[in-house]
């Protein structure tokens, strides 16, 4: 399993000169507009924040999990096709683990960390507001 990382790490960090080495922008870009928009939401709605409630809430884990990947689910999909797109043209063959753990790295893990922070500072900004500002 070791082996499987140190190779996995190399072959990450190879991928920053290759073709499409752009998506290591755009899609955590991507990921973190669906964290600002999921987040603004969630404050809104009065939810708590996402990563603290999917490991502390069991009750409604499900719910949460279900709701974050419709939210992630395109991006993550782009995430893992590009990189297998990439593997095909650069190595001309395909390592599914290692495009499902970049797809993971670069959009997942921006949405997840995101997302719960966007929802308490808007929850606080809009405390902030005067009571008489519509929200």
């Amino acid at each position: 399993m070791s082996h499987f990382f140190s190779t996995y790490a190399s072959d990450f960090i190879s991928r920053f000169d290759g073709p499409l080495h752009l998506r290591f922008i755009m899609q955590p870009l991507m990921a973190v507009l669906f964290a600002l928009r999921d987040g603004i939401r969630d404050a809104r709605e009065g939810q708590a924040a996402y990563l603290w409630a999917v490991l502390t809430d069991p009750r409604h884990r499900r719910y949460l999990l279900e709701d974050g990947w419709k939210g992630i689910s395109k991006v993550f999909v782009i995430a893992y096709l590009l990189d297998v797109v990439y593997q095909l043209l650069e190595w001309h063959g395909l390592k599914p683990l290692q495009a499902l753990l970049t797809a993971i790295i670069l959009a997942v893990i921006p949405y997840a960390l995101l997302r719960g922070p966007v929802n308490r500072l808007v929850r606080t900004w809009l405390r902030r507001l005067p009571a008489s500002t519509p929200r």
